[in-house]
């Protein structure tokens, strides 16, 4: 098989002078990457108060099924992305760039001012959810038009030998807008206390966004449209119908298809990976207080975010391909170890007590859930499934053994045994009260085989807890830093906002936005802390192997080659 090609590579050319940018070239595209960090803080904000949100808005469930359904809620607004690049990359197509950069920065800025004021689910019960999904949704549309813009604006003013290190600076702004979502969250709290923080506090990160919302749109109508663009337009030869050029054509779609399975379904997962299920892993699973995990990413965020500009400058070098299929690859083979390196140095105790002291569930498996329920609908209430559910919340990994059929579940902690037999005749046969009486034993057990219910921070190596998540970044950096030069590289101007924008959020915003809670819900299925790595693992492998094939080298293709 031979690499995707839309024409021939062409000399470097097209987009501005080879040399540095002139004054104002620079200021419109620090303008550009600054509106788009405000715009990420906006949207990442729920993320890092995931736990916070879990009890404000969906109050009557389990915590296990509380928690995966706040991290739908995350993914909702991931979900809606691709709709929202096909919308407002048809409008950047058709209207100009800049236009389309107010409209997502106006949508953005006001779901996140509501979602600082909306009441929670004492207040208005199950309205209360329902409105917050909606917003992530309008929040998830506004983003789904913000990147293609983004990346076609800056790549469309830079010199075209210096695209990779140019459109670069786009590709930081994610990070930045989590790293300032992260200070002002810790901020916050720090200031008003955990208590209050959790009762009110946390709405101040939201609804200090208006002001962001207000330089934001400044900042945009700042803007000059991109000449390419502008020259374009001039000359009358814009699309009419962007979403049929770039999807209902085989041509075009073709490459559509090589961009989503080739490079941005594997960049996607090691991003969230390396970011989000990172924090994820350090607070829920380590049991890691949230402000010191806050201040741990932050700082590996601070150390890796300028190695995104030197990768981007290294790809207009070497090469887009190679970088970002290299980091899928480092990825797919490390993961388990470096997040093995998590538990070691961020909970030892955790780590010697999984050691010493096995879990072990002796169940029949027709009496056993798979408990793979990532909408939180299904209630498992057999003494099997409520076994697991209490070990996977205390961070317990655990491994099932089958039992004859019919015979009652039994958990082993070592020496230690619960029998649900025993505690059922011992509430008096009654299942309800049972049941309460398992969890309340399967948690004696837990504690008195030495499991920590929460990460002793005198025993946290943070300097080394910081080196294994700068490495999560910097496998970050490789795949996100050239991969918008890639992605303008392969289209034409005329329908390249549209064309960027579906394959970049569908990878980001399904295979990527998707992977906190499928990781989460697989952990909570299977037993294994470590399993949910599984599935970035698999979509990274796919990447290189569909990238390898079939992705073609773009690095010296000018912009305007094939318009």
């Amino acid at each position: 098989m031979t690499p995707v090609s839309q024409g021939s590579p062409a000399a470097p050319a097209a987009s501005g002078p080879a040399g540095a940018m002139s004054r104002e070239q620079r200021r419109v595209i620090i303008a550009s990457s600054v509106g788009t960090v405000f715009e990420w803080y906006d949207f990442y904000l729920y993320g890092t108060l995931t736990a916070i949100i879990a009890r404000q808005y969906f109050a009557p469930l389990a915590p296990t099924p509380q928690f995966i359904m706040a991290l739908l809620a995350f993914a909702a607004g991931f979900a809606v992305r691709p709709f929202g690049a096909i919308v407002f990359g048809r409008l950047g197509d058709m209207v100009g760039r800049k236009y389309t950069f107010l409209i997502t920065i106006l949508v953005m800025g006001a779901s996140t001012f509501l979602v600082g004021i909306l009441p929670g689910y004492d207040t208005l019960g199950p309205v209360a959810p329902a409105i917050l999904i909606t917003l992530r949704l309008l929040q998830g549309l506004a983003l789904g038009g913000e990147y293609g813009g983004a990346a076609t604006y800056v790549a469309e003013f830079a010199p075209s030998n210096r695209r990779g290190a140019y459109t670069a600076w786009i590709q930081t702004t994610a990070t930045v807008g989590l790293l300032l979502a992260l200070l002002v969250v810790s901020t916050v709290r720090e200031v008003l206390g955990k208590e209050i923080f959790q009762d009110w506090g946390w709405r101040i990160p939201f609804l200090l966004s208006f002001l962001l919302l207000l330089a934001s749109v400044w900042i945009r109508l700042s803007l000059s449209e991109s000449p390419p663009f502008q020259r374009m337009k001039e000359q009358g030869r814009t699309s009419r119908a962007p979403v049929s050029e770039s999807f209902g054509r085989w041509s075009n779609l073709k490459v559509v298809l090589v961009a989503l399975f080739g490079a941005t379904a594997g960049q996607a997962v090691v991003w969230y990976t390396g970011q989000f299920y990172a924090l994820f892993f350090l607070t829920k699973t380590l049991q890691i207080d949230e402000l010191t995990a806050d201040v741990l990413v932050g700082a590996s965020l601070l150390l890796g975010t300028p190695l995104f500009v030197l990768v981007g400058s290294l790809s207009d070098r070497i090469g887009r391909k190679e970088i970002i299929l290299g980091g899928c690859l480092l990825a797919a083979f490390t993961y388990i170890p470096l997040f093995h390196m998590l538990a070691h140095y961020g909970n030892p105790a955790l780590e010697a007590a999984q050691a010493r002291m096995p879990a072990v569930i002796v169940a029949d498996p027709e009496g056993c859930a798979v408990q793979f329920n990532p909408v939180g609908t299904a209630a498992y209430t057999a003494p099997c499934d409520i076994a697991k559910s209490t070990l996977a919340n205390a961070s317990v990994s655990y491994r099932n053994e089958a039992a004859a059929f019919g015979a009652p579940t039994v958990v082993r902690l070592g020496s230690a045994r619960v029998d649900y037999a025993a505690v059922l005749a011992q509430s008096d046969n009654d299942p309800l009260r049972a049941a309460l009486a398992f969890k309340k034993a399967i948690t004696l057990a837990v504690q008195g085989a030495g499991y920590p219910a929460r990460a002793d921070p005198a025993q946290i190596n943070q300097p080394m807890m910081v080196l294994v998540l700068t490495t999560l970044v910097a496998y970050v950096a490789l795949v996100y830093g050239p991969i918008a030069a890639l992605l303008t590289e392969l289209f034409p101007t005329r329908i390249r906002y549209t064309s960027i924008s579906l394959p970049y959020h569908i990878g980001n915003g399904w295979f990527g936005g998707f992977l906190p809670a499928t990781a989460f819900a697989i952990v909570a299925a299977t037993g294994n802390i470590y399993s949910g790595l599984w599935y970035p693992i698999l979509v990274a492998g796919m990447t290189f192997t569909v990238g390898l094939l079939l992705l073609p080298e773009t690095r010296l293709r000018g912009l305007n080659a094939r318009d």
